[in-house]
């Protein structure tokens, strides 16, 4: 029997309408396509203080933390930057209710070294408003700027080289942490990020990372007919996150929240559109002609202002690998849909928000990142699609660029992609000039652009994708060029697309459409 939230269309179903960057569209899909909705968000936590009170005390596989406090110490406090699929979320953040918890224990243990650092790694520096956000106006007005603050992934003296991962990658993290006499860990975990490997990502630069971009490279291109393997499951980020664990004392504070990423009056965004109201299917109808008339900023304008309700469904403490394994299952209560079977068509929806594009477009290599590394990998033991399918693209892939955030994929797409888009020639000729421009490294270290060799890791984060899909179509591309420099086809409407993946032959094709957002993590089974 189908999970409830697996529709199969029939020749009467209404039009999906799905998201394409900062609109909606609708588009006719044949009898037979299976939609995927996401799962009603979970209740949230009745007394969010009292679970957290009650983790710090009674943690997973570690003394409480007060126990661990003691006068004299060195304490640093490391907290989970916005690298998350997250539209403006309603204050207060769940990291700034656990930091003040946590700084109130400190404080009454007497301890007074204490420093906060935002996990930034080779992502962009967050502005000053953005961390106030997180922590909350009264951790931010005792502690900023001298106290609190971004990691600098380049700046050599704050770093400490502290052991050789199991690949051999020499390892450089943060000195202030790896020198502390605890480090309390705070991170939001939606299914993305979080869990043990934000800390060690966080805090390191970007020579301990090589290891993880070389990885997935060297392994697709040795292996391309290889099954399904998602990338970050082993090497790389595992080994590197090993050794910071071992040579750093950590307390690990995790915590999860539901997928309730709009206000409840536009739910009707992810329901079935079968079973709109008439008033929901007013509404719909509205935001899709408003959003073929408004100019692309305003559009993305208004959505960037709609608070996203998030409740918090789960704090837990204590070991890293405890507390992610925890997070996960709760992330897997939220999100985790199962379905029988691949399709020899997906058919994914691009929204507005995606990781690295919080007050910021959508850039085309987001949406290559955000469709090939991301949307693939949140499933089980393999994707949606069959191996050589097709994978469609609601998206415009504007070739435009955030001048601030995203000054480096700027020359990536348009230099770097069009002379070859195989990896192991970026990575022998273009990452180590990128590596070691200093107008970009000065843009990533004073100003919020980020790391210089972070779109080369976006790419190669593709790279399994890649070698997997047989061909990728857009639907509603405003240029040809753009797509074109990604390997992707495009398709005026959805229908041609479809036709497309048929190849000119007279067969039925199997179709399953995802509906984004919120996320869902398909858990495929069954046959093929």
């Amino acid at each position: 029997m189908d999970h409830p939230s697996v529709v199969t269309l029939e020749n009467r179903s209404a039009p999906r309408t799905l998201f394409a960057g900062d609109k909606l569209i609708e588009v006719e899909l044949p009898a037979g396509t299976r939609c995927i909705y996401p799962k009603p968000p979970l209740e949230p936590l009745v007394d969010v203080e009292a679970a957290i009170e009650n983790t710090l005390n009674v943690p997973d596989g570690e003394s409480a933390l007060y126990a661990q406090l003691y006068a004299g110490m060195k304490l640093t406090l490391v907290v989970s930057d916005n690298a998350a699929p997250l539209s403006s979320w309603r204050r207060p953040d769940i990291r700034g209710r656990i930091l003040e918890r946590v700084l109130r224990m400190a404080s009454q243990q007497r301890v007074t070294d204490v420093e906060i650092i935002v996990a930034t790694g080779i992502r962009r520096r967050l502005r000053a408003d953005e961390i106030r956000n997180i922590v909350g106006e009264k951790v931010f007005a005792s502690f900023y700027p001298a106290k609190l603050y971004n990691h600098d992934a380049e700046d050599d003296p704050t770093l400490l080289e502290i052991g050789v991962t199991a690949l051999g990658n020499r390892v450089r993290v943060n000195r202030r942490a790896a020198e502390s006499d605890l480090v309390v860990s705070v991170s939001l975990s939606l299914g993305l990020s979080g869990g043990a490997n934000s800390i060690a990502t966080g805090l390191s630069c970007y020579s301990s990372l090589q290891s993880q971009m070389r990885r997935v490279e060297v392994e697709v291109s040795a292996q391309p007919s290889r099954d399904w393997k998602k990338p970050g499951t082993d090497g790389g980020v595992a080994a590197l996150s090993e050794l910071v664990h071992k040579e750093l004392k950590v307390f690990s504070i995790e915590a999860t929240v539901n997928n309730q990423v709009v206000p409840r009056s536009l739910e009707f965004l992810s329901k079935n559109e079968d079973e709109l109201t008439v008033r929901e299917k007013g509404l719909l109808k509205g935001m899709v002609r408003a959003g073929s008339r408004l100019p692309s900023p305003l559009r993305k304008s208004l959505l960037d202002k709609l608070p996203a309700p998030l409740g918090v469904t789960g704090v837990f403490a204590g070991t890293a690998s405890r507390t992610g394994h925890k997070a996960a299952e709760r992330n897997r209560d939220q999100y985790r849909v199962p379905v029988e079977g691949q399709a020899d068509v997906l058919i994914c929806p691009i929204p507005y928000l995606g990781s690295f594009s919080a007050s910021a477009f959508l850039n085309p290599l987001l949406v290559q990142a955000l469709a090939e590394s991301y949307l693939l990998n949140v499933c089980g033991a393999r994707p949606l699609v069959k191996r050589g399918g097709t994978l469609i693209l609601t998206h415009p892939m504007t070739d435009h660029f955030d001048a601030e955030q995203h000054v480096p994929y700027v020359e990536f797409v348009h230099r770097v992609l069009p002379e070859s888009p195989d990896a192991r020639a970026m990575r022998a000729k273009h990452e180590p000039r990128f590596a070691s421009d200093p107008a970009l490294l000065q843009m990533f270290r004073s100003g919020h652009a980020y790391h210089p060799t972070h779109p080369f890791l976006l790419w190669y984060g593709g790279e399994e994708a890649r070698a997997y899909i047989g061909r990728v179509i857009v639907v509603g591309a405003d240029n040809e060029y753009i797509p074109s420099l990604f390997g992707y086809e495009t398709a005026p409407s959805m229908s041609e697309a479809l036709y497309r993946a048929k190849n000119g032959e007279l067969c039925s094709l199997s179709v399953t459409c995802l509906k984004l957002p919120p996320l869902v993590m398909a858990d495929v089974g069954g046959s093929s």
